[in-house]
């Protein structure tokens, strides 16, 4: 089905879903984690393997219908590559999807919460408060922007489900900060005081780190794939939804 068709509210339906269940998971798994294994690695490495399978489903399942952004900064690049010529997205709907998620988010993180046994809404105390941390929210974001907007230019939409979770799972690795690269899901996990939580007080210095990020990769598919691949690409969220259900015959 053409993501085209679907009205805004079922794609806000489907943000607020998607997201919220990528932050069920990321928690849901790093507390079951923690509780089985004292091994960090181990803990890390079934977070990081849980993330992966499910970011690639909940994006083959629901790209079809909203473009699967979970992710404001996906959604606001998708207008910034817009703009120019007056095909992008709106910034009222783009401010739609930025509400939908972080509520799906919030919504993720009590879920999660309560399947463990733990209070609904529990602050998180655990501080990432540091320079090396916010470096790494720049380079984990500004891959993930490569990576989304690198497929949709080249007409590969359709294996974002494994490629994007792909390189999300190899971010929790080879960052210090376990690839966070999202304000939605980075406010979510202030409300689990978890193994995937992160302290209110440090949530300020990751947002702004991650939209430094996703300016940093935007400027990095200009300069990888030029401007006409600027000018080729999806240019607003029903384009890039409707990316997805055309190419779903090359979807691993």
């Amino acid at each position: 089905m053409n993501g085209s068709v679907h009205p805004l509210g079922r794609r806000l339906a489907a943000e607020a879903v998607g997201t919220g269940a990528l932050v069920t998971v990321v928690i849901g798994s790093g507390i079951q984690a923690a509780d089985l294994s004292q091994d960090g690695a181990v803990v890390l490495l079934a977070n990081s393997l849980a993330t992966v399978f499910g970011l690639g489903v909940l994006i083959a399942v629901l790209g079809p219908v909203s473009g699967a952004h979970f992710n404001p900064l996906v959604s606001l690049a998708t207008w910034w590559n817009g703009r120019g010529d007056g095909q992008g997205p709106l910034l009222r709907d783009v401010a739609a999807y930025a509400v939908a998620q972080i509520s799906g988010a919030v919504g993720g993180a009590v879920l999660a919460n309560a399947m463990f046994a733990r209070p609904l809404v529990n602050w998180s105390t655990q501080q990432r408060h540091a320079d090396h941390l916010w470096l790494a929210e720049v380079a984990a974001t500004a891959g993930l922007i490569v990576v989304i907007f690198g497929l949709t230019r080249t007409g590969r939409a359709g294996l974002a489900p494994v490629s994007v979770a792909a390189y999300i799972g190899a971010a929790y690795w080879f960052t210090s900060s376990t690839s966070f690269a999202n304000p939605a899901v980075t406010i979510g996990r202030a409300f689990t005081d978890t193994y995937a939580g992160i302290a209110p007080t440090s949530v300020g210095p990751f947002i702004l780190a991650q939209i430094l990020g996703a300016a940093v990769g935007l400027g990095l598919v200009a300069v990888v794939f030029g401007p006409q691949a600027l000018k080729s690409a999806p240019r607003d969220i029903e384009v890039t939804s409707a990316a997805f259900a055309e190419q779903g015959s090359t979807r691993p």
